[in-house]
């Protein structure tokens, strides 16, 4: 009954007939392969490279199918709106990403445009996002700060030569964007899409608010007007705030003001967007209509020169030639640019998987990781900082209508014109209203603080995660307080598989089903028999634990027991030698008689001596006389675990307790082959492929072994 319910059962062979075996016998060798074969192999390596081909070009799928009466007014409207939105988030994270402005521009055109062509997702807007600027920016300032610049002017004062930095800077960020992308489209050609998984959904969020209280720093210099010498590496944040204090006294009130105004307006008209988003077309562009009117405004009163405040500065029109990296940069920004190429794909799936999700449609993370890569990698020749997902353009694009990426075409040619003929319109525009606008924009990221109520309600360890994850990205920086939160997010991982929950099994009366007994009250314990179970898989951390767990679930001390067992076999070993060395004395004295009434050490002259059991030894037997271990959630055994495994069997053994192992999966099964687990003493018929299977098993093995019994009797 074991061999046929074990997991030992192959199906037979089939066996040929003589018939069969002669016309094989018969068959003509091959031949040359005919061209109508030759034709049936071109046609399928043509269709293999036509799925290959639309695999890695996605467009060429959809592009033929569009439905341009359903779709393409709802592209347009959405394109002319993420465009309008792209232009001064563009001039503004480039601010933060501490590059001239004319980056965020061209940031918001090729990378758009190229992920027209390999993106999976049909509502992400690609482009500048404050994270991944604000993650560059701390970068540049570490690399190149400004005071590497200063230069004297009339030989007492120094300034900063800011062509010359900026020029310096270009340079930097466009190796770091195009090393991003190499490092995205490598892990997407070898299928890494799972890379992110270790990224978890609070570890990210945290995160993300982290980097916000960076982004506002950051930008309090430009709302106050003061000029701040850049710091980095950890507790930089903090060494910024306490700089940033003692220079308030030089405010200059102009900026202020100016900053205050525009995070009003833009907020208010912000909120009335959200109020009123079903009954208006598209939203108000609050932030093109703050970038033009202050830029008038700038512009004819003079801000800069009556007032001191400082401005964005001359934008050069126009598209610049390709301009290779600089390759001896890749040694010193080879880990910040794989945390930003981490970082960037992290948030763009998790928004491209929202957005498919609700319009039922698939994103294929792989093809993602390699759009990305693609387009930061030839952005990054063309003076372009790495990019992610913006959440508020996406929305945007969504919610305006846009069904694909002809809307994300349609919003980088309104960047084009914009780079072509109305850049240069914007010089005059005060660096405290793109200061504004990232702050404004931060209001979304803050409102995760709502995160922490939520997670104390629900999960304690994914709270602990957020708030190890905030705190460290604020002490430590972005790039160590990212490894250190990924570091940590591991060990909870590791920490909750050595703790997992045990349990006793019992079986719901009239049914094959088994749950915890403490917290199904329908559960029974079956008599004789222990079912014990993990929540967790078992590897070397863990593995331990579990055998004392089952241990102390079973409610005995087995470990007593059998040291016990140990001395009582002394014991009766050396009261056997005593008997033998009696008989012996009285064999040589020519002695009669039967002797005393001793234990002997068998039954007769020619028996086999017989195992002493619990009971001949004046033992307690335990209540049970068979283990059932539950190994459903067990996904994989290491060598450690194998070991424990067999000194479990060969411990309940000594204990007169047979161990059955139920639910064990063909992988496990094949890795305690490979680990040398089976041997003369452990079969796999002792494994089956259901408690309940097991349950069966025990049960006919009792009823077989009483019958066998009467039947001496």
């Amino acid at each position: 009954m074991a061999a046929e319910m074990s997991l030992t059962h192959r199906a037979p062979h089939k066996v040929l007939s003589e018939a069969e075996l002669e016309e094989v016998a018969q068959r003509k060798p091959p031949t040359k392969p005919s061209l109508r074969g030759c034709l049936r192999k071109t046609r399928c390596s043509g269709s293999a490279a036509k799925s290959l081909l639309f695999r890695f070009l996605p467009f060429l799928r959809w592009l033929p199918r569009y439905p341009i009466k359903d779709w393409l007014l709802g592209d347009i409207v959405s394109g002319f709106s993420v465009g309008i939105m792209h232009l001064p988030q563009g001039l503004a994270y480039a601010l933060l990403a501490g590059l001239p402005p004319v980056t965020g521009l061209y940031s918001s055109f090729y990378p758009v445009f190229l992920y027209f062509f390999f993106g999976t997702s049909r509502h992400n807007s690609v482009g500048p996002f404050a994270v991944i600027s604000v993650m560059i920016g701390s970068l540049t300032e570490s690399m190149l700060p400004s005071e590497n610049f200063l230069e004297s002017v009339n030989g007492t004062n120094a300034t900063v030569n800011e062509e010359l930095r900026d020029a310096a800077r270009v340079e930097l960020v466009a190796t770091i964007t195009v090393l991003t992308g190499i490092f995205q489209v490598a892990l997407g050609l070898l299928q890494f899409g799972f890379v992110v998984t270790y990224l978890s959904d609070p570890l990210v969020r945290g995160y993300t608010t982290a980097s916000s209280v960076h982004v506002l720093v950051s930008q309090l210099k430009n709302v106050f007007g003061v000029s701040q010498s850049e710091h980095s590496g950890p507790l930089s944040l903090f060494v910024t705030v306490i700089d940033l204090c003692k220079k308030l006294p030089d405010t200059n009130v102009g900026t202020l003001v100016t900053a205050i105004i525009a995070m009003v307006a833009i907020l208010i008209v912000k909120e009335l967007n959200h109020k009123f988003a079903a009954k208006l077309p598209m939203p108000i562009p609050i932030e093109l209509i703050t970038i033009i009117v202050s830029t008038g405004i700038s512009y004819g009163v003079n801000l800069k020169d009556k007032f001191g405040i400082s401005v964005v500065g001359n934008i050069p029109s126009g598209l610049k030639p390709p301009v290779a990296p600089k390759i001896s940069y890749f040694g010193q920004v080879v880990g910040n640019a794989f945390a930003i190429a981490v970082v960037g794909y992290a948030i763009c799936i998790s928004l491209g998987k929202i957005f498919a999700l609700k319009h039922g449609y698939k994103v294929d993370s792989n093809q993602e990781l390699i759009a990305l890569g693609l387009s930061n990698f030839l952005g990054g020749f063309f003076q372009c900082f790495a990019i992610s997902c913006s959440m508020s353009r996406s929305l945007v694009q969504e919610s305006t209508g846009g069904n694909s990426q002809v809307a994300g075409v349609i919003s980088s040619l309104v960047i084009l014109v914009t780079i072509l003929k109305i850049g240069e319109l914007f010089r005059d525009l005060p660096k405290a209203i793109l200061a504004a606008i990232i702050i404004v924009n931060l209001k979304g990221m803050f409102k995760q603080f709502k995160d922490l109520s939520t997670l104390w309600k629900t999960n304690r360890v994914d709270l602990l995660v957020w708030i190890v994850t905030f705190v460290a990205t604020l002490l430590l920086n972005l790039d160590i307080g990212l490894a250190v939160s990924v570091a940590f997010g591991l060990l909870t991982v590791i920490f909750r598989t050595q703790l997992p929950h045990y349990s006793i099994l019992g079986r719901i009366s009239d049914t094959d089903v088994y749950r915890d007994v403490k917290e199904y009250e329908m559960a029974q314990e079956v008599p004789g028999v222990k079912i014990f179970r993990s929540s967790s898989t078992l590897y070397f951390a863990n593995v331990e634990l579990y055998a004392e767990a089952l241990k102390k679930k079973s409610g005995i001390d087995v470990d007593r027991l059998i040291e016990k067992k140990k001395k009582a076999l002394k014991k009766l070993k050396k009261q056997q030698k005593k008997l033998e060395k009696e008989k012996a004395k009285r064999e040589k004295n020519a002695e009669d008689g039967p002797g005393p009434a001793v234990i002997e050490l068998s039954g007769g002259e020619s028996s086999a001596p017989s195992e002493p059991t619990l009971h001949s030894l004046g033992l307690p037997q335990p209540s049970f006389h068979a283990v059932i271990l539950d190994f459903s959630p067990v996904s994989f055994v290491d060598t450690v675990s194998i070991k424990i495994l067999k000194n479990i069997f060969k411990d309940f053994h000594e204990i007169e307790v047979d161990v059955f192992v139920a639910g064990c999966g063909a992988s496990v099964l094949a890795q305690l082959e490979r680990g040398n687990f089976f041997s003369s003493a452990i079969t796999k018929h002792s494994f089956f492929p259901s408690v309940h299977d097991a349950v069966e098993h025990i049960s006919m093995e009792q009823h077989q072994a009483s019958v066998d019994r009467s039947t001496r009797m």
